[in-house]
This record gives C-alpha cells, sequence and structure tokens, in this order.
C-alpha cells in the first residue's frame, strides 16, 4: 500500500460514521436579466475595481496604441496568430513563438484578446485559442493590454461557465484573470505583482 493510499483510507475510516451531505442546491440563477448596454457598463466598473484600466472604443487598434504608450511600453509580445486588424503600429511586436520565460520577463508588455467577460465580477478569461497565445505570454511580462469584444461579456458566473465549456471539453488551458495580479496576506495587507501582471489594460471593442 502507498503512502498516499494509507491516506486515503484513514480518510475514509474517520468520515464512515457521517451522515450523507444533502444535495447541493442547484436554484441560482443562470442567465442575466440586463440589456446589452447594461452588461457592459457593470463589467466596466467591476473591472475599474481592481484597479484596472478599461478603455470602452469603436477603434481597438488605436485604443491598444494609446494604452502602451500611456503605459511606457515600446517591446510588445503578441501571439503569433493575433489578427493583424489589432496589431499596433510604432511598436516593436515580438512574436511568442515558444519565447523563454527571461525573453517574455523583458517585454514591456503583452497584447492578446480573450474568450469572454463576466460583469458580476469584473473577469476575463483566456482559453488559448487564436490570438490569446499561450498562458506565458499573458502572465509573464509586467504589462498585458487585453482585447475584449463587447458581444463576448456575459452578465452571470454561470453564462461565462457555459461560455467556456467547449474549450474546457476539449483540454484547453483556462485562464481567468480578474484585475492585475495582486494578494493579501491575513493582515489584509495588499501586495500586486505576484503571480501575473502588476498592470492590466482591458480594451473593450464596441
Amino acid at each position: 500500500m502507498s503512502a498516499r493510499e494509507e491516506v486515503l483510507g484513514r480518510i475514509r475510516i474517520a468520515l464512515g460514521d457521517r451522515p450523507a451531505l444533502p444535495p447541493a442546491a442547484r436554484g441560482y440563477r443562470l442567465t442575466g436579466a440586463l440589456d446589452r448596454e447594461a452588461v457592459v457598463e457593470l463589467f466596466v466598473e467591476r473591472v475599474r475595481d481592481y484597479k484596472a484600466t478599461v478603455v470602452v472604443t469603436n477603434d481597438p487598434r488605436t485604443a491598444v496604441v494609446a494604452a502602451f504608450a500611456g503605459e511606457g511600453a515600446r517591446t510588445v509580445g503578441v501571439p503569433v496568430d493575433l489578427d493583424v486588424s489589432l496589431r499596433p503600429e510604432g511598436l516593436t511586436l515580438v512574436d511568442d513563438d515558444a519565447l523563454a520565460p527571461d525573453r517574455l520577463d523583458a517585454l514591456d508588455g503583452a497584447l492578446t484578446t480573450c474568450a469572454a467577460g463576466c460583469a458580476e465580477t469584473g473577469t476575463i478569461a483566456l482559453d488559448g485559442r487564436p490570438g490569446q497565445g499561450r498562458r506565458a505570454l499573458s502572465l509573464v511580462p509586467d504589462l498585458h493590454v487585453c482585447v475584449i469584444r463587447a458581444g463576448d461579456i456575459v452578465e452571470t458566473v454561470p453564462e461565462l461557465i457555459a461560455a467556456l465549456e467547449p474549450s474546457a471539453r476539449a483540454g484547453r488551458p483556462i485562464t481567468l484573470v480578474s484585475g492585475p495580479s495582486a494578494t493579501s496576506d491575513i493582515e489584509l495587507s495588499r501586495v500586486e505583482g505576484v503571480h501575473g501582471p502588476r498592470r492590466l489594460v482591458v480594451v473593450v471593442s464596441t
């Protein structure tokens, strides 16, 4: 018997006389009730609550250029399959063809799209599809500029999970981002940049 099996066996014995748990409640709301404009407004509000920058625009390419300029970024990593219409001019773009971690860390920032967003939680979700790049590209550089279409923003968490289900079933890596990287210790002292970019700019394309 392995150590793992022994530990699990002891847990089963310890829990043997416990009553069965009741079924989980499934009466929660599955769909949103807000109209499209209100969903986008709520998303913007929640993302800004996380101390991220949000830009709502019908010209995402220009907004991306302005976002990097505002952060003083000149050398930017991009997915190799990023749409040409989003590739900003006036910057040094570096295609992430499996760049080593030190090269990713040396970039001024990264530009990606995303799969979906959730208004209730101010979350963007990446699932590795075209334009989003690999997980390291959105997590290693200190600045992440992410473009999301307004139509890809849903209101509730169940709607976000449903939107990501095909990618999950296909085995794609899913990354959920709620604001810049930050954590708090037991005394609620906030520390930023622990496990990802310290700066996040979300460009909502209308």
